[in-house]
């Protein structure tokens, strides 16, 4: 029989996500774990994916494996891919969550360094890696993308548009690939809003104050991402593809 807890399993099954060493990574990293898969740990700093590894395996029992890679660079997504199909022989679920939104004083001082490494990071290395990925699930067993955006993308700031651009051209990529890969492979995306993370320290209401610009009056945490990624990376999302979810505590409610 059926029921929402096997639908959920994902014993057997092996998901790769980037950034997965801390923020929103790390609590997908440890839903997915919980529900039986196996994990790739990826990140620019590898003792950062060891230290997560080790802290996986301890939990939960599943197997971690530390891969330091920078995504903004397309050999470095390449060999993440073809690293994990050797180490582990399969690829069923890929987070595309690492990235990036460097800080500027205001649009002019936006250099074409800090323009590129944007988009790099945060949309090429995510088309070189889903595409790898997808092509893998395809003439194998199927499987499930999942794209990290920002709800930013939907209601630009000044503040982080070239990061905002790049995730706007997550969300198309997400539509173009559940389109391309159909019917074995789904891919969805995930927009967050303002999560309590290292990045949102600079800007967050300070602990125990309200966040007024929120629906929910408060930020999000982490762990209420992870619950969605594990529904859609699993069963239970079987015919969910093409989808854009915002998870924002109703900052967009109105775009």
């Amino acid at each position: 029989m059926t029921t929402i807890a096997s639908l959920h399993d994902l014993t057997g099954k092996v998901a790769v996500v980037t950034g997965g060493s801390r923020g929103i990574g790390r609590a997908i990293v440890q839903a997915l774990a919980e529900a039986g898969a196996d994990i790739v740990i990826a990140s620019r700093k590898l003792d950062a994916c060891e230290l997560a590894a080790k802290e996986v395996e301890t939990s939960t029992g599943s197997r971690a494996f530390p891969v330091a890679c920078h995504v903004g660079r397309w050999d470095e997504c390449d060999q993440l891919i073809d690293q994990t199909l050797e180490h582990f022989g399969r690829l069923d679920v890929l987070v595309n969550n690492a990235g990036m939104s460097p800080l500027y004083e205001n649009l002019d001082d936006i250099t074409e360094d800090l323009y590129e490494k944007t988009l790099a990071v945060n949309l090429k290395g995510p088309f070189r890696l889903a595409v790898r990925a997808a092509t893998h699930m395809a003439d194998n067993d199927g499987g499930s993308i999942i794209n990290i955006g920002t709800a930013g993308s939907l209601v630009a700031s000044a503040r982080q548009l070239p990061y905002a651009c790049a995730k706007a051209g997550v969300n198309a990529l997400t539509v173009g690939l559940a389109d391309a890969f159909a019917p074995k492979v789904r891919v969805n995306a995930i927009l967050p809003g303002p999560f309590l993370t290292d990045v949102s320290k600079s800007w967050a209401p300070a602990e125990g104050e309200e966040a007024s610009f929120v629906p929910l009056r408060r930020m999000g945490k982490p762990e209420e991402l992870g619950p969605l990624a594990l529904h859609l990376a699993s069963d239970a999302s079987s015919f969910t593809t093409g989808a854009i979810i915002r998870v924002d505590g109703g900052v967009t409610k109105k775009v």
